[in-house]
Parts: C-alpha cells; structure tokens; sequence
C-alpha cells in the first residue's frame, strides 16, 4: 500500500513540476542558502523546538535534496532508488503510529526551509497534515524601510509574545491591531488558553474560508481576512458562538473578503443620469412610500455636523412630501449604535442613514445581517460591497475660501482650526492652502487641532495672531458664537467673510431619487463597493458670501465657484510641494481622486503636522481610528 502511496506522491510531483515550467516558474524547492546569498548580512535566532505549519514550508536550507522533490514537496525519483525506500518506510510509519521525530527548520520571512527532514514533510505533506514539530532557527535580515521586512520585523515582535506563526498579514501595524482585539496591552504575553482558543476560532475560520475559494483570493492572506473579521464582529463574542453560527457569518462576509481581494471600489464623483428601467415604469415604487431613517452621533443643538444632517432630512420631508417619511435617532454612540440600527430595522425603514464615520462598522454589521434594507453609512475609503458609502467634496470650497483669504489678509499670517485627523480633512487643509498660494505667496497657513488633549487654541492664536482664520464649517443653534466659516479678527470682535456648506438635502434628494426611479439597482453592475463623492458640481457643497465682503472678493468666489463646477479647474492640479520640499503634483498633472482621499502630507506654506492617535483627546479617537491616517 506505500508503495502505491509512493506511485502516487510521484505523478502529483511531476503533475507540478509540469505545471510550474508551463508557467516559467522553477519547478523544484527553494533553497533559502541562495537567499541568504543575496544578502549582506543576517542574524539567526534559536526559537527552540515549535510546531511549524506545513503549508508555510516552502523549501530547502541547502541545494543538495532540493531536486529530489518539485514544488509541492512530491518526491520526484525513481520508485526503485534508496530514497524512495526511505520515503515509503515513513509512510508505513505514519500510517502506523505518526510521525514524531522533529525536523531542523530555518524560518526566514515567515517561510520555512528544511535542513534535515524533508522526506517527513513530504510525507505529511503527502497526507494532508497540518503540521509537525520541528527546532526553528530563525534568519533576521537587516531593518529596512522595506514594507515586507517592516511586516516581518512586527511579526517576529507578536511571535515573542504569542508563539503563532500561522497567519500573516501584507500591511504593516495589522499584528499589533491583533493583539489589541484579543483583549491584550501591547507587550502582553498570551497563555497556553489564549493559544489554544485563538488557534481553534482560526482554524474554524480558515477551514470555511478556504472551501468558499479563499486560497485563490489575490492581494490578501487569510490572515487579513481573519482580522477583518474580528475587528467587525469581536473577539470574545467569535469565541461564544457555534460552529454552524461561525459557518453562517463567514459565507455572509465572503463577498467582503473577495473586495479586499480586487479593490473594485467605484468612486462615484458626479450624480447618475440613468433613465429608469421599463420595468420600473411599469411596477413604479411611488406605490409604496418610502420609510427613512436618520442616525446622529450627537444632537443638532450640540453638532454642527448633525445639524447640517438634520438640515438635510428635513429638506427631504419637504421634497417627497407623501412618498417619503423620515425619522431620527440623535444623540447615539458605540454602546448603542448596534441596538439603534435595529430599532430603526424593527420600524420598517426602508433606507438608513448612519451619519458618524464611527458608525461604519455596526452599519456594515447590520447591512450584511439585512440584506434587503439599503444602509449607507457617510464616510470616506471605507470599501464595501454590502453597503454604501458617501461624502462631500469639501475641498473645493476650502479652495475659494483659501484664495479669499490670502487675498484679504494683512499681515500675511493665517489661521486654519482642524477638527480630526482623518481622510478628507488633510484634502481641505490642503487645499486652503493651494487657494492662499494662489493669491497671496508670501502668506503662510498656522495648522492647529481642536481634538489635541492638553491644548489651547485660543492660547495658540494668541501666540501667533493670524488676521484672518478658518475656522469650523457651521454653527450650531445652542452655541451662540459667530466663530465659523472664514474670519477676520478685530480687537473687538469678528467679521465673517464667507462660509463653506454642506448641502446634505440636495445630496440626500438625489439618493432616493434614484431609488425612487428605478436606477439605484442598476449601479451595482459595474463595481462591488460605491463611494458617493460629490461636490459644487452636484450642488453638494456651496459657499456663503458675506453681505459686505468687498465686490472684488464676490467675482473672486463666483468665478473659482464656476471654473470649478464645470470641471474647467481642480484645485489639486499644477505643481504642489509638499513641507519636505517633495513635488507631490507636477506641472501638467491633476492629483486622482484617491490620491487626494488619502493625502497623508502637508503643504509647504503650512506650519503645523498631522497629530497621531495617541495626541488626540478620548472623545476624537474613535473617528480618527476608523478614517484616520496616522494610526
């Protein structure tokens, strides 16, 4: 029966040996000694004897048996030779009673290579085992800025503390977010329970995602899709559920893994001008009204942000006055969110609005559970295929507001007042400052942070004086306080020269026009995840002209407002410099929409820097950890 074994360990082998010449790759193992080679220098790191995953074995330390098996560790020689003999007399063994003896393993990038052992691991291999025990040296190259060492190196950190070295990750930080979602601090050893409960949930999760075809998923491990996982779900609420329950969520989210995979995200920078379908002309939806709901972080009183949301939902009472009916639910944090998007589910609303970036998670949660109640939560890069995504593009009407002021200013000191750290809100720092460049050269723009714990504001203006500054979007009914939009300061008080709005109503009135008409299911045929951006073209976004504001700065506006409505001007285009001195655009270039999404750069006529996570007060963390660019 070995012998048989044997036979057929052989015609796998040579199926890949085959296989990989077709595809020009080499057809036997690695040999991590010819890596080495290449490099200047490394160091070895004993780890002692471990249980080494045999699909992260991957070669050979030396060349001498490296071509004795292919790819695949299949043996290649011939069923007469001693090596065969060999091969078949482990096979016996591990049919019998297993194989125990440990193999002499270097680890070097997350891959093993064997130095003495590799007939057990093809015969383990042969029989689908998970792994074997082994004493591991490990290779650690030298520390560079490369991204897989610096991947390596943070893994290398999270083995210390928790012996796994089944699951990697392709982005950098990914291992100590992990340690965090087990429930650990940062340097905290796991127990032999933590290994063991975390290993049976992994494995659960590995073994359905690997049967729904996650193996052929490019761009991804099943380590990221793990992690995802977690982070939406939670850790200790995985570990209570069953595995039927664990089954179930896994092939729900397999269409999230998948976009992770592709990165097919469609950016959607203008309004739809579909027509509606025939079908829906004939079976119109007008025939039922529409229930909508509203989720809002805070109160309208207290937020500027709900407020202009609030604005928004009451222009949509007034438009579909008799096919639409909307409700609110205000003042709603992490504790409650879950709980929130039920009721509203449990109230027959047929679209909701989750209106926090902090509430994309529990809105994506309720979208996957709720596949026929359309969720879309307002936030930027955050790709999913089970619910959508929308925001306003800001940064246009920063740009005029920048080119007013260093039109206006007397002292060539600015002042720019930033709420979070997060995407979208470096683009409109930016481009204020692309828009004072334009006017006024000389001027320069003081960056300060309104969510940086232990920091005054006022005492920083003091120390700077800037005439004129720009301050937050919108005021808010309860707050009393002209201090908003773009404004110059006088001893005695303020004059506001222009202010920046959102016209959520007008965005939120074409979102359900085209549910409405029949075009909304005709978007999902060209992408899995939408991401609404729209701007002054789409009437999203506005501006605000003081009254008094000298005629001059009025045309100014009116002609920037144009120019950019029509697409005839985009405020990120030309050559821009970056604080460092980096050229970020260049002289006939336009930055992409994706570039300007994640900008993680200041320009060069900004004083001030993007605070990191741990600068932040508690209140601003949740938001910049969701959306934020330095984590």
């Amino acid at each position: 029966m070995s012998f048989t074994d044997y036979t057929q360990a052989v015609k796998l082998g040579k199926k890949d040996y085959q296989s990989k010449l077709i595809n020009g790759e080499s057809p036997t193992l690695e040999v991590l000694d010819d890596i080495l080679h290449t490099l200047k220098s490394y160091k070895e790191v004993s780890l002692g004897l471990a249980e080494i995953p045999l699909d992260q074995i991957v070669g050979t330390k030396t060349a001498a048996r490296s071509t004795a098996f292919s790819g695949n560790f299949m043996p290649l020689l011939d069923s007469s030779s001693e090596f065969a003999a060999k091969w078949i007399n482990l096979c016996e063994s591990q049919q019998e009673e297993g194989i125990k003896d440990p193999i002499t393993a270097y680890e070097y990038m997350n891959k093993f290579y064997v130095l003495e052992g590799n007939k057990r691991v093809s015969v383990l291999k042969y029989f689908d085992a998970v792994s074997i025990a082994g004493n591991v040296i490990r290779i650690m190259p030298p520390k560079t800025d490369d991204l897989e060492v610096q991947i390596y190196y943070e893994y290398a950190d999270f083995y210390e503390l928790s012996e796994i070295n089944y699951l990697y990750f392709t982005n950098t930080g990914c291992f100590e977010k992990l340690q965090s979602l087990v429930g650990k601090e940062p340097g905290e050893k796991w127990s032999s329970d933590d290994r063991m409960n975390f290993r049976s949930l992994f494995q659960n999760f590995r073994a359905e995602y690997q049967r729904l075809g996650g193996d052929d998923l490019k761009r991804i491990t099943c380590g990221d899709a793990f992690l995802y996982f977690v982070d939406l779900y939670g850790y200790q609420d995985l570990l209570s559920k069953s595995n039927s329950e664990l089954t179930d969520l896994i092939t729900l989210n397999y269409k999230e893994f998948e976009l992770m995979s592709d990165k097919a995200v469609d950016l959607r920078l203008t309004t739809s001008h579909k027509k509606a379908s025939v079908l829906s002309k004939l079976f119109p939806t007008g025939n039922r009204t529409l229930k909508v709901a509203f989720i809002y972080e805070k109160t309208s009183a207290s937020s500027s942000w709900t407020y202009s949301h609030e604005l928004g939902r009451l222009h949509l009472d007034t438009t579909f006055e008799g096919e639409v009916t909307t409700i609110f639910y205000d003042n709603i944090n992490s504790y409650n969110i879950d709980e929130t998007i039920e009721d509203a589910i449990d109230e027959d609303c047929d679209i909701i609005f989750t209106t926090s970036p902090t509430f994309s998670q529990a809105s994506l949660k309720a979208a996957i559970a709720h596949p026929k109640i359309t969720i879309m939560n307002c936030s930027l890069h955050h790709p999913h295929s089970s619910m959508r995504t929308y925001y306003a593009r800001m940064h246009e009407a920063k740009f005029i507001m920048g080119a007013v002021a260093g039109a206006m200013t007397e002292n060539d000191i600015l002042g720019y007042i930033a709420d979070y750290p997060i995407y979208g809100t470096i683009a409109n720092i930016n481009a204020f400052a692309q828009g004072v460049k334009m006017t006024n050269p000389r001027a320069k723009i003081h960056l300060m942070w309104s969510c940086l714990k232990d920091l005054n504001i006022e005492e920083q203006l003091r120390a700077v004086s800037p005439d004129i500054i720009s301050d937050k979007d919108l005021s808010v009914p309860e707050a009393g306080t002209r201090y908003y939009g773009l404004y110059r300061i006088y001893s005695n008080g303020i004059w506001n020269l222009a202010i920046p709005i959102y016209h959520w109503g007008r965005f939120y009135e074409q979102l359900i026009r085209a549910i409405l008409n029949g075009t909304w299911k005709s978007d999902d045929t060209k992408a899995k995840a939408i991401n609404y951006w729209w701007g002054m073209a789409e009437n999203a976004i506005d501006i605000i002209s003081s009254p008094w504001l000298p005629e001059g700065m009025k045309r100014l506006i009116e002609l920037l407002s144009k120019t950019i409505r029509s697409g005839d001007f985009n405020p990120f285009s030309g050559i821009i410099y970056s604080q460092d001195k980096t050229i970020r655009n260049g002289e006939n270039q336009t930055l992409s929409p994706n570039d300007i999404i994640t900008m993680d750069w200041l320009s060069d006529n900004i004083i001030g820097e993007i605070p990191i996570i741990d600068e932040l007060e508690d209140k601003a963390k949740p938001v910049a950890l969701q959306q934020g660019l330095k984590k």
